[in-house]
């Protein structure tokens, strides 16, 4: 600051002096500097106050706005990813209800319930997505390893060797939304298997 004290004297005193570069030597003492030209400006007539532009900081947006297009486009495909894996896994349970007929029938003998039947392959279809959303999140934290050593090593400057991380509190939101679309996917078998008439399930072969 007493730094730029002197420069904004010498900038008042001078008139041949058209701009000054100046280099923060953080972020954090960057937001400082704007900070006190900022303060500097308040109250001042426009011919005297500090024109100044954040070079670093515009980057920074510039980078940041293509980050969150990617982030988009990423989201988009991750979404359609979840509608085919969602049908999949219905088509799963579906095959599993035709597979397991004569079952339904016994259970259905010994006194279980429609919706018992039904929550059994709701059940199952539930745990098929949890199981995979635990899948891909143990795959995410196993990829962002070597992900963050490469990075490290190729920029070695920036500090970015934890740029590719999952936070725990979003990977168990994932878990949640695979395992609750899994649920979802397999309501329509589910109820398919509750309606089989026990007679014709212990016959089918």
């Amino acid at each position: 600051i007493p730094t730029l004290n002197y420069i904004s004297a010498q900038l008042n005193s001078a008139t041949l002096i058209e701009s000054v570069i100046l280099f923060a030597s953080s972020l954090s003492n960057k937001d400082l500097v704007k900070e006190y030209l900022d303060n500097y400006n308040i109250g001042k007539e426009t011919a005297d106050t500090i024109q100044y532009s954040d070079i670093i900081g515009s980057l920074t947006d510039g980078l940041g706005q293509m980050i969150d297009i990617i982030s988009i486009v990423l989201i988009v495909f991750a979404s359609i990813s979840l509608v085919v894996s969602c049908v999949m896994t219905g088509i799963i349970t579906y095959n599993s209800v035709l597979e397991r007929i004569k079952e339904i029938g016994v259970l259905r003998a010994v006194g279980a319930r429609k919706k018992d039947v039904g929550r059994l392959f709701k059940s199952e279809s539930t745990i098929i997505g949890v199981f995979s959303g635990l899948l891909g999140v143990i795959a995410t934290y196993l990829m962002s390893i070597p992900i963050n050593l490469i990075l490290n090593s190729v920029f070695p400057d920036y500090n970015i060797g934890s740029i590719a991380n999952l936070d725990i509190l979003a990977a168990i939101i994932l878990v949640i939304i695979s395992g609750a679309l899994a649920f979802i996917s397999g309501i329509i078998p589910a109820r398919n298997a509750a309606r089989k008439d026990p007679v014709i399930a212990l016959r089918s072969e």
